[in-house]
């Protein structure tokens, strides 16, 4: 079968440090928790091997339909799941999958949703107030941004978007839902615009980006998600498998390095005691003590990778075949 264009730009991120990380092998599973439009599918899939075979999550049906007809080279040896990623450990469960060799995870919102006007998500494009992530879910942006106090709007903004003058557009926000219901994003980006000084909406990236992306975090419950499955990927995966994750947020990575963290160091004994006696094993090594960010390249030909950060983690026990040294 010929090998298509998909259906939408995208261009996946810090692409060739996660397939190497990963180190696919033939006759494992490799999970990617969230496919999107596929791009580092594509290249797992590529390496799987006659007896190889990749786990195609998503909590959103349209982008895992678009990445079935991108993978579709490769359709016998991959499974597809619309399901939040948070439940992995369930999936595999399901699958019955003892041999998982490793997971990615790509954090935030997917280029095929940014690129999908009609999903509301994009502050550049013209759309009904939605960015449900999954369509089946009731909360949209329209009800946070109408039906929110102004101190759990504010929050939010200033938490989730760390947003400089969330108060500000707040209260743009207050006052004109007070004449009317605010409908769509060319709206709520005026509104947020507007709450900004003039001489902050020239510099650097556009003035709404951080408040929509706090607004679709809200929605979608994204950081509620991060440690439950950044937990049962590592469950799951055998001795030596690559636990592979990008964040874009601060508050994301955040989520990322403190598990991770627990798993490398699970003890809770005081720090006076001479040794451990709770008994608590580490699960996973850190190989990245710092993340790995994109290159200079990367960063020119493509810029939504720019606050974009890998970290990865190797289960223990490492076969003695297979230890390496940590990851630069």
């Amino acid at each position: 079968m010929e090998d298509r264009e998909p259906l939408f730009s995208h261009t996946p991120v810090l692409l060739s440090e996660c397939i190497s990380a990963l180190d696919v092998r033939d006759g494992l599973t490799y999970v990617d928790c969230t496919t999107g439009g596929g791009g580092h599918s594509f290249e797992i899939a590529r390496r799987l091997g006659e007896r190889g075979r990749l786990i195609c999550l998503d909590r959103d049906a349209d982008a895992l339909n678009a990445a079935k007809k991108r993978l579709a080279p490769f359709r016998d040896k991959i499974t597809f799941v619309h399901v939040n990623f948070s439940e992995i450990a369930s999936v595999l469960d399901e699958f019955r999958i003892e041999n998982l060799g490793g997971v990615l995870m790509d954090l935030g919102c997917s280029a095929f949703q940014q690129t999908e006007a009609s999903r509301g998500f994009s502050y550049m494009k013209d759309a009904p107030l939605d960015m449900r992530m999954n369509r089946e879910d009731t909360l949209t942006a329209r009800d946070v941004v109408n039906g929110y106090p102004p101190e759990r709007l504010l929050k939010i903004i200033d938490t989730y978007g760390e947003e400089r003058f969330a108060s500000s557009i707040v209260s743009a926000i207050v006052r004109r839902r007070a004449v009317k219901p605010i409908e769509s994003t060319a709206e709520l980006s005026d509104i947020i615009c507007s709450a900004i000084p003039q001489k902050f909406r020239a510099t650097g990236h556009h003035p709404a980006k951080k408040t929509f992306q706090a607004i679709r975090i809200e929605v979608n419950r994204e950081l509620d998600a991060i440690s439950p499955a950044v937990r049962g990927a590592a469950e799951k995966l055998t001795p030596g498998g690559k636990l592979v994750i990008i964040s874009f947020q601060s508050g994301e990575d955040k989520i990322v390095k403190n598990t991770l963290s627990e798993l490398a160091n699970p003890c809770i004994c005081p720090r006076d005691f001479p040794v451990c006696v709770c008994g608590r094993k580490p699960t996973v090594r850190i190989d990245t003590k710092k993340p790995i960010l994109p290159s200079e390249k990367e960063l020119d030909e493509n810029p939504r990778s720019r606050s974009a950060k890998l970290r990865i983690a190797t289960k223990l026990p490492i076969p003695a075949t297979e230890k390496r040294g940590e990851t630069k």
